[in-house]
């Protein structure tokens, strides 16, 4: 009889806790007990699971040694106070959070990349999940660089606003109500509207000039290859989509390698699908493609006319999805198939 295992849902209630649950049913988990965790703001909530409403529990009263395993998606706060609790308790912690992702001794995992370093959890019980851009980009150039390697990647993001969660998708649709019907606010709010506008800014700026998004692809992509000479160099910008990141990247690799390569690789790579037929004028968008898809697509592969090895790909994905919650599921079924 196949195992089944208990499974603990923190910050059940926002949107990637709520797409966690989701893909657990879709892919049929094998889930014994699974517990819905949040703060007392949620209290009284449910949420359906195979068809029944299994109601929201209060995280500070949980008792984490019902649990194999504890998804956390409720912020880097939280994840703090909470995921060492979870794993002294003997739950698997897989972290959706920033928390700990530069932490040596915590594995920063894209399964498609780097389940050698699964086993890596056991020094502190946690596995950090990626940010959402780095983990749709590193998916799909990971082909590319264990052919031929990469010696710099520059990438723009088209950012979508459920990276910035629940409240930042219902701002961009009243915001867009009212750009149409002519009833703007007079102007004087000092934030700058999502409707109709691209913004430059995702997190704070840092001291070197990017904002923290940014170095976060740097930082990561860095740790999840293993290669800390590769070069990234990334500007992230928010765009009025709901779902799914888009990323215009450059890459210069260290042998050259044919379009006709890149495409055949990309083609066998687990996950990523390509769309990129330039006479039909067919190229992947989030809207059309990404948007509830657990894909990540590639298309307007092409090579930089202007550097002797640089290859051009456009790549999108559903951040919410891929770029979270898949990931994190997709981390829990390589641990129970390799470890537990």
């Amino acid at each position: 009889m196949k195992k089944k295992y208990d499974i603990a849902i923190v910050g059940a209630s926002g949107l990637v806790g709520e797409t966690i649950l989701k893909i657990l049913d879709e892919r049929d988990f094998p889930i014994n007990n699974i517990y819905l965790l949040a703060s007392s703001r949620s209290i009284g909530k449910t949420l359906f699971y195979k068809g029944n409403l299994i109601p929201i529990q209060l995280l500070e009263e949980f008792d984490f040694r019902k649990a194999h395993i504890a998804f956390f998606s409720a912020g880097s706060s939280v994840s703090k106070d909470y995921a060492p609790i979870a794993a002294d308790s003997g739950a698997i912690v897989i972290d959706n959070t920033s928390c700990f992702r530069y932490e040596d001794d915590v594995p920063l995992i894209v399964p498609e990349c780097n389940l050698d370093r699964l086993g890596d959890y056991s020094s502190r019980g946690i596995i950090a999940n990626p940010n959402c851009s780095t983990i749709q980009m590193v998916a799909a150039l990971y082909p590319i660089y264990k052919s031929v390697g990469i010696e710099r990647i520059n990438v723009s993001t088209y950012q979508a606003l459920s990276g910035a969660g629940r409240n930042a998708m219902d701002t961009l649709k009243t915001e867009t109500i009212a750009y149409l019907e002519n009833n703007e606010s007079d102007g004087k709010e000092s934030k700058i509207p999502f409707a109709f506008n691209v913004i430059p800014q995702i997190d704070i700026f840092l001291e070197n000039g990017f904002t923290k998004e940014e170095m976060k692809m740097v930082w990561e992509t860095k740790k999840i290859l293993g290669d800390s000479k590769i070069l990234v160099n990334p500007t992230c910008v928010r765009v009025p989509v709901f779902f799914g990141h888009s990323e215009a990247v450059h890459l210069e690799t260290k042998a050259k390698i044919s379009v006709k390569k890149v495409v055949e690789l990309l083609n066998k790579a687990p996950g990523i699908k390509v769309i990129d037929d330039k006479a039909s004028e067919k190229y992947p968008t989030p809207r059309i493609d990404a948007e509830h898809n657990d894909n990540v697509f590639v298309g307007r592969v092409r090579e930089d006319h202007s550097h002797p090895r640089g290859i051009n790909l456009w790549i999108v994905s559903d951040n919410v999805r891929k770029g979270a919650a898949l990931n994190s599921i997709q981390i829990a079924e390589a641990l129970i198939e390799q470890v537990m």
